[in-house]
């Protein structure tokens, strides 16, 4: 009877030591992390007194809205903002497409130097965007007076969005060959016997069965388009209605004293984007990592 007491009383349990040190090393990285992000939209919120001061504090008693609205009084800042959702959308959708039919290409196809294309699809990876921002540079000029398409050329849209689209297929191809190579050929041959055309495999039962992959790469093509500054910099020279985001940053640098509290909000407006990009894309972003680390 006694055993049977002892056995009714609820045992507390306690947190294995190494688990809760793991909590605590992550709560720790997400503060350091956090904390510049909390500063910025802090900073944002200060008056220009508190945030040119020497006495820095991580709050403050007068929040304003004065640098939000310089940076929305800026002319054209609604036009910049546009110009980047435009180019970061084409990036994304392009490469989501083009890298999933490569994808198929190079994992069910066999042809010649195959294993050679995808061993320059990591070595694309190793070489930095600064070193090839020169040629670019003359790539974009020439490739405007070459064709002389509408969008095409240096001042255009198109300078921007291409560059970032060859980015941005290299490391979207390799990701999503683990994906599709995942996908058990039997399923395929099921297809076929049942009727199904090539086509109607590739985009009823193919795509949606590497979407989470698809949504993985497009994390990384929207973030590097959506902050990109050097080749903004460089290849849009006098259409400033051609302008990104980053661009209008510039503005706020001045020579008799940069305006830190509207560079701090224009930073701030630029997050929100970020921000509700990851929240609408975290479930497939998540398991898309997860099967990208399974496969």
């Amino acid at each position: 009877m006694k055993r049977f007491r002892r056995s009714l009383r609820p045992r507390h349990r306690h947190r294995p030591r190494p688990r809760l040190v793991a909590e605590s090393v992550a709560l720790l990285c997400a503060a350091v992390v956090a904390f510049p992000l909390y500063w910025m939209v802090l900073s944002a919120f200060k008056p220009e007194g508190e945030v040119l001061s020497e006495d820095a504090r991580p709050w403050t008693a007068h929040p304003t809205l004065d640098a939000f609205r310089r940076v929305f009084g800026q002319q054209d800042f609604g036009r910049y903002l546009a110009n980047s959702l435009l180019v970061a959308v084409v990036v994304v959708v392009a490469s989501a497409l083009i890298a999933f039919l490569a994808a198929v290409a190079v994992t069910r196809f066999r042809f010649r130097f195959r294993t050679t294309l995808l061993v320059m699809f990591l070595v694309a990876q190793m070489v930095p965007v600064e070193a090839l921002a020169i040629p670019l540079f003359f790539l974009m000029r020439d490739l405007g007076d070459v064709t002389g398409l509408p969008g095409v050329g240096l001042n255009t849209l198109g300078s921007l969005i291409l560059p970032h689209l060859a980015f941005s297929l290299p490391f979207a191809i390799w990701m999503l060959r683990g994906f599709v190579r995942a996908v058990p050929e039997t399923l395929e041959e099921a297809a076929y016997l049942d009727g199904a055309s090539r086509a109607r495999f590739l985009w009823r039962i193919l795509f949606p069965l590497v979407f989470p992959g698809l949504v993985a790469t497009s994390v990384f093509s929207f973030i590097s388009t959506w902050n990109d500054f050097l080749l903004a910099k460089s290849f849009i020279i006098s259409a400033t209605e051609n302008s990104t985001l980053p661009m209008a940053l510039l503005v706020f640098f001045k020579d008799e004293g940069n305006d830190w509290g509207g560079i701090m909000a224009a930073s701030t407006v630029m997050t929100i984007p970020v921000l509700v990009f990851f929240v609408l894309v975290q479930r497939g972003l998540v398991s898309g990592l997860g099967g990208a680390v399974k496969d």
